[in-house]
């Protein structure tokens, strides 16, 4: 071999060791923090368990999975959460586009208001929950107060089954707004100058840079915006369990559904309120599963749609 291949072959083992190096953190936690803990539950869900460590698992096979299947509690909370993504990315990410652009074209004099829109994403999801649910209490919430001052009376919004999911869907778009607001910031921030004055001075108005120019070359960022609403929308918990658990309750064809029910809500009052942890586990894949699928067709779609353009 010639000293210039024994070069080629020691930088080969080289960069193949420093790839190595830095690929195995990642790989290790990947393995530890995702791909364990599917495997794990892909087990617990053929399974009957309490939950406890005294009691051994059973094993039932795919009893769990065809109760999944039939079980209408579940595809009520999988309709509930399709509702939470429509009305998301119809609410939070034209709203968030739009501050964003009215941000950045009013410059550095507006940077108190980018802090101060920007707030109610710093918080907790479940202080937010604890806030409105008081804020929206029938009896004593400011929405009481509002309603007494036009002459109208007791308006319950998360105790009404018809009003309390929007109710939901409402707090949660307050939250998440400024956090696509900053998005877009971010993509219009990115674009050169030049192309704007490049617009002015062929006497396009600031509508027309917008909807002819701004709006083309963030279609990258609103895709992305996009996914991230979807699968943010179907994995939902924290801020939904904390203002209404799930409830209020409504009978419908002789079973009882909670009327902001959702998947990841229902997975945890299986698994930790009622100790059935394979009934649990197997709705924590099912909504794996649905996300996962989801989140893969539209990026499949969204990408072939590019390359036929």
């Amino acid at each position: 071999m010639t000293a210039k291949g024994t070069l080629a072959a020691t930088r080969r083992r080289e960069t193949a060791r420093a790839t190595a190096v830095f690929v195995f953190p990642a790989f290790f936690f990947i393995v530890v923090f995702i791909a364990y803990p599917i495997v794990s539950s892909l087990q617990l869900s053929l399974t009957e368990w309490s939950g406890f460590a005294k009691v051994a698992p059973v094993f039932v096979g795919f009893q769990n999975w065809r109760a999944l299947l039939r079980d209408s509690i579940f595809w009520r909370a999988f309709g509930n959460n399709i509702r939470i993504v429509v009305l998301s990315i119809l609410i939070q990410i034209p709203i968030g586009m739009a501050l964003g652009f009215l941000l950045d074209s009013g410059g550095k004099k507006l940077n108190a208001s980018k802090i101060a829109y920007f707030i109610p994403n710093l918080m907790s999801s479940v202080a937010i929950g604890l806030l409105f649910r008081y804020a929206l209490d029938p009896y004593f919430g400011i929405i009481r107060y509002i309603s007494g001052l036009f002459g109208g009376g007791i308006l319950d919004l998360l105790g009404h089954p018809s009003r309390a999911m929007y109710a939901v869907i409402g707090v949660i778009c307050w939250q998440y707004i400024p956090f696509y607001m900053v998005y877009f910031l971010a993509g219009y921030s990115s674009m050169s100058t030049d192309v704007y004055e490049a617009a002015i001075i062929d006497g396009a108005s600031r509508g027309q840079y917008f909807w002819r120019i701004v709006l083309p070359l963030l279609k990258p960022t609103v895709k992305n915006a996009c996914v991230l609403s979807l699968v943010g929308s179907l994995k939902y918990f924290d801020l939904n369990y904390v203002m209404t658990s799930g409830g209020p309750t409504y009978s419908a064809g002789g079973v009882v559904y909670g009327a902001t029910e959702l998947m990841a809500t229902y997975m945890y009052k299986h698994a930790f309120k009622t100790n059935q942890m394979g009934y649990g586990a197997v709705v924590g894949m099912g909504l794996f599963i649905i996300v996962t699928t989801i989140s893969a067709v539209t990026l499949f779609l969204m990408n072939r749609k590019e390359e036929t353009l």
